[in-house]
């Protein structure tokens, strides 16, 4: 391995760790805080012109609307609103988020072929009787409660016109369905793996 780019990195825990295991890549100090900006589109295009032979991209994306399989998720729920009023603000916001059924054809288009693509569910808490998907569900929530807030207050304040304190109310309704295992809820993932054994230069499309 010589170089890796995460993107979206969260904690950091995984780049850590991936460094820690491959001390031969480069260490780059990238700082550009507005690199959210030009991602979108360009991603899958850039991504397929900048690997090296042997290289590969892997996409794990998460979709904003929940779903439940056997109708515990009522479109009346307190998850159910705050998904959809989450959708809607983007989209007022101009930063509409992207429906995770388009990123393989957004790969595609790029000029990815053989993509991989796997889908997995992530449980709201420990409803499942699963015993990976009840811990993975335990770990979700844990996650879920932390970033709530953060990703909640400013799209509905910005886009919706709700007071703080107002969303604060909302979101304790919130926290009550998603830690409910009455509630069969789950957030559907998609991850997208392509090997690309083949680099293509810079600026054209002639293979080396």
């Amino acid at each position: 391995v010589k170089r890796v780019l995460d993107l979206g990195t969260g904690t950091g825990i995984w780049a850590i760790d991936f460094g820690d295991d491959h001390s031969e890549a480069e260490d780059d100090e990238l700082q550009y805080p507005q690199l959210a900006r030009v991602l979108e589109q360009d991603l899958p295009s850039n991504n397929l012109r900048n690997l090296a032979p042997g290289g590969y991209v892997e996409i794990q994306e998460i979709d904003v609307m929940m779903k439940a399989d056997d109708g515990t998720l009522g479109d009346d729920s307190a998850i159910m609103k705050w998904s959809n009023l989450l959708n809607e603000a983007s989209v007022k916001l101009q930063q509409a988020y992207k429906k995770i059924d388009e990123f393989k054809d957004m790969m595609a288009e790029a000029g990815f072929t053989e993509i991989v693509d796997m889908r997995f569910k992530w449980p709201t808490n420990h409803w499942p009787k699963d015993k990976k998907y009840k811990e993975l569900g335990v770990w979700n929530n844990e996650n879920i409660a932390i970033a709530l807030e953060s990703l909640t207050i400013a799209p509905f304040t910005r886009a919706h016109g709700w007071s703080v304190e107002e969303v604060h109310i909302f979101l304790s309704s919130v926290r009550k369905d998603l830690n409910n295992p009455k509630i069969h809820g789950y957030w559907p993932i998609r991850q997208l793996l392509r090997l690309w054994k083949k680099a293509f230069r810079l600026g054209n499309n002639k293979e080396d």
